[in-house]
């Protein structure tokens, strides 16, 4: 595994990198709040088993990457108006993602995202187009009024922040019991152990309402989808409470040529068993990038 740094201005950006370096370069990009850790590791095995090399990255404001204390907590105004004056969109999140690139010394790759950073992936396909080679948008939206969160998940959501390890940790599990796969089982053991080593690495509650104040404040991605030329992929769950189905048909009428994968029984997660039939349909929409499109 190699781990670096990758700098955007004054910023620095958390990676870390598993695959040979023959490896089709793959870039992985995680969801609100979520450290890197967050990728399971017998799922990053997978997509290097089928000839990738992976990289993946802590968000500003998250993890071991830079922490924007300096902005201060987002007021709830900027959530009401969709408008956080003096603070970042997703457009510098992407930029963030592109400089990983620029760190790793890849022109291109293929792009990955979950959630927030779905919509991230789509915002890098959208504004770098020749840095990526496909574009995979999985439990997403192009907009954050489509497939708003249920309100099922507003207690679990909106609940205070974690003051402990031990706490923290068990809020994790609560979550996902709440926005994961009911057809699947939920990994608790290690959906704890994942949120005690986030906590470990970082507590910034502040910084996660920062990247939500990004979302809302960034309006709807698909004008610039539409231009998106490069194959893409649309993976969603159709029992996702947190971004309904409806963000995922929405990212995939926006962009076109997309496929849409929907799995039953998924929700707002990575189940384990659907994981090798994902890194089938990713490994298959690498297959369709032409080096000299």
């Amino acid at each position: 595994m190699t781990v670096g740094t990758a700098r955007h201005g004054d910023l620095r950006i958390a990676y870390e990198v598993d695959g040979p370096p023959g490896g089709r370069p793959l870039l992985l990009v995680m969801g609100l709040g979520l450290q890197m850790l967050f990728w399971p590791a017998d799922f990053r095995e997978l997509l290097v088993d089928r000839g990738f090399r992976v990289a993946r990255l802590d968000n500003r404001d998250v993890g071991l990457s830079t922490h924007l204390t300096g902005l201060g907590v987002p007021p709830l105004s900027a959530f009401v108006r969709r408008r956080w004056a003096g603070g970042y969109r997703i457009a510098d999140m992407a930029a963030d993602a592109v400089a990983v690139l620029d760190d790793l010394g890849w022109q291109s790759a293929h792009v990955v995202g979950v959630s927030l950073g779905g919509m991230i992936a789509q915002t890098v396909a959208g504004r770098y187009p020749a840095r990526v080679r496909t574009l995979t948008s999985m439990s997403s939206t192009p907009s954050p009024r489509i497939g708003r969160p249920h309100p099922r998940t507003w207690p679990v959501l909106l609940s205070r922040p974690a003051p402990t390890r031990e706490i923290a940790a068990q809020h994790i599990v609560d979550v996902f019991r709440v926005i994961g796969s009911p057809a699947y089982p939920h990994e608790e053991d290690w959906l704890r152990e994942v949120g005690a080593q986030s906590f470990d690495r970082a507590h910034d509650p502040d910084g996660i309402r920062r990247q939500l104040a990004a979302i809302v404040s960034s309006g709807d991605r698909r004008p610039m989808l539409r231009r998106v030329r490069v194959p893409a992929l649309v993976v969603h769950g159709d029992a996702d409470l947190l971004v309904r189905p409806a963000g995922g048909r929405a990212t995939a009428a926006a962009i076109r040529g997309a496929r849409l994968v929907t799995y039953r029984g998924m929700g707002h997660d990575l189940p384990t068993a659907l994981r090798p039939a994902i890194a089938d349909e990713i490994t298959r929409l690498s297959d369709r990038w032409q080096p000299d499109a």
